[in-house]
């Protein structure tokens, strides 16, 4: 049985705390329905209640982005993998906030800044669902993938920037707006 809130409680900001993965969910008019598992457990912040964010890092795609100014809805699923069963699905309205936006600098003081983060996505709370989560596996995080950060701290900050810059469309067409910056980060 599923359960809803307006709002996020104590028990589910300590329940995503926890959590070292998570997935995001966008979908525009005439687009594909795009979904991403997130990791590096320590890029969603909850800052309200009624707010969430996470950072964002350059990839293979800006569909997120896309969507968010296209439509706005989006959908994060937390999943516990240990013993204690239990999906947590955020409801809301999203933006981007990217390196050039006026209130970036009070936004990005909540994060440890990583080596290629793109924007910071924040997200109006309409509701919470949780439900038993019974048939998610049990497994073990192992630890996370270096990968991505890797290649953005070897990247040449120059050609990142221009290559960003030339990324203004999603796969489906729908515009984006592209970083200005590199943003070095704080982990080595």
């Amino acid at each position: 049985m599923a359960d809803f809130t307006n709002t996020l409680t104590d028990k589910h900001i300590a329940f995503i705390e926890k959590q070292p993965v998570y997935f995001t969910a966008t979908a525009a008019a005439d687009a594909r329905i795009n979904l991403s598992p997130k990791g590096y457990a320590d890029s969603f912040r909850v800052l309200s209640e009624s707010q969430v964010a996470y950072l964002d890092l350059a990839g293979s795609g800006n569909e997120t982005h896309a969507h968010l100014a296209a439509d706005g809805r989006i959908t994060i699923m937390f999943c516990a993998f240990d013993r204690s069963a239990l999906i947590l699905r955020i409801y809301g309205r999203g933006h981007p906030v990217l390196p050039q936006d006026a209130d970036w600098d009070a936004l990005s003081a909540h994060f440890t800044l990583l080596p290629g983060t793109r924007q910071i996505f924040v997200i109006d709370v309409e509701s919470v669902q949780t439900s038993c989560g019974w048939g998610v596996p049990m497994m073990e995080l192992q630890h996370e993938r270096d990968t991505l950060q890797k290649y953005h701290r070897q990247a040449d900050r120059a050609l990142w920037v221009e290559k960003t810059l030339g990324r203004t469309k999603s796969i489906d067409g729908l515009p984006t707006r592209p970083t200005d910056r590199f943003i070095e980060g704080e982990s080595a």
